[in-house]
């Protein structure tokens, strides 16, 4: 068995053989084929490692995004952060000035909230309140009929001007110019429009209004309404005149509470800003149960001011 194998080499210096034993071709051979594995191996692992580097910056570039992604986000949540306290720090002042501008409704009508009494439940009562002080001040007379220019007669005894006798003056004569406008001083029913000669008032226009009252208007010139006609508070009813037993131009007006009269004066002075002081300076009506009963009553549209009230009645006048 040939157990060797020779390696012939040519060069310039000639000829040269190498023999060799099977043993070492094998080793040579192994030898190869190692290197040629360490070979492949080395390349897969570069291209491993390629591939992974590949990954691993494509996931770089992704949590980069990432980050600049939630970098924009924790930016934009900042500004609205910032816009939201901006935004509360407004609401707060701006309900601060309302719990003020509330309570100064509250001072104005009488309400005396408890401490712990919340906003809502302020608003709420106050709502109450107003609309049952505007339900008041529509249903029964209150504010001039006319432009307030003062008073020429008051309400009580007196010496006719006319008849020169002393007498009870149901009423009270508000100084007015010839064909002032008059206007109605509560919601109600025209319950009579014309010349009355019995109580020397001349063209008279009586109102029948809620709760038992009723409202006179004498010494017109002309009536724009009539008999049985519904009228709103603030409607035109009638011009001044000096018709009747007058002494010149003024309005004769009259109120009365279940056939008895009362002051007007105190009516015509009655509005939101002195809404209590009626109560305590008429004592003929029984407030308190009128209010009891009024508590619920809403009304949609009610009306504010009369046509006439532009000038508002001081606390002083008499």
């Amino acid at each position: 068995m040939n157990n060797h194998f020779t390696i012939t080499i040519n060069d310039d210096n000639g000829v040269k053989q190498f023999n060799l034993h099977q043993i070492v071709k094998k080793s040579i051979w192994y030898i190869l084929a190692f290197i040629a594995f360490i070979a492949l191996f080395a390349v897969a692992t570069i291209l491993y490692l390629n591939y992974a580097a590949d990954k691993m910056e494509e996931k770089r570039l992704n949590i980069q995004k990432a980050y600049e992604s939630i970098k924009l986000k924790n930016s934009n949540l900042n500004t609205s952060m910032k816009e939201t306290q901006i935004a509360l720090f407004l609401k707060k002042k701006e309900l601060n000035e309302v719990s003020d501008s509330l309570s100064e409704i509250e001072t104005l009508i009488g309400l005396n909230p408890e401490s712990d009494t919340t906003l809502q439940e302020r608003v709420t009562q106050t709502k109450l309140n107003s609309q049952h002080m505007a339900a008041l001040l529509q249903f029964i007379p209150s504010g001039s009929p006319v432009e307030y220019k003062g008073v020429t007669s008051k309400f009580g005894y007196r010496i006719h001007p006319i008849l020169n006798t002393k007498e009870f003056h149901r009423g009270l004569d508000l100084r007015a110019s010839m064909k002032t406008p008059v206007y109605a001083s509560a919601d109600g029913i025209v319950e009579y429009a014309g010349y009355h000669k019995k109580s020397g008032f001349g063209r008279l226009v009586i109102l029948e209004h809620n709760y038992g009252f009723k409202s006179y208007y004498g010494h017109l010139n002309k009536v724009v309404v009539k008999y049985g006609k519904f009228v709103k508070k603030g409607t035109l009813i009638a011009y001044t005149g000096n018709s009747g037993v007058s002494s010149g131009p003024h309005l004769h007006y009259e109120l009365r509470f279940l056939h008895k009269t009362v002051n007007p004066f105190y009516f015509v002075k009655w509005n939101v800003k002195n809404y209590k002081d009626i109560f305590e300076k008429e004592k003929k009506i029984p407030w308190q149960s009128l209010i009891t009963a009024t508590t619920h009553i809403k009304i949609p549209n009610p009306t504010q001011t009369l046509p006439s009230s532009q000038l508002v009645l001081s606390s002083k006048e008499k």
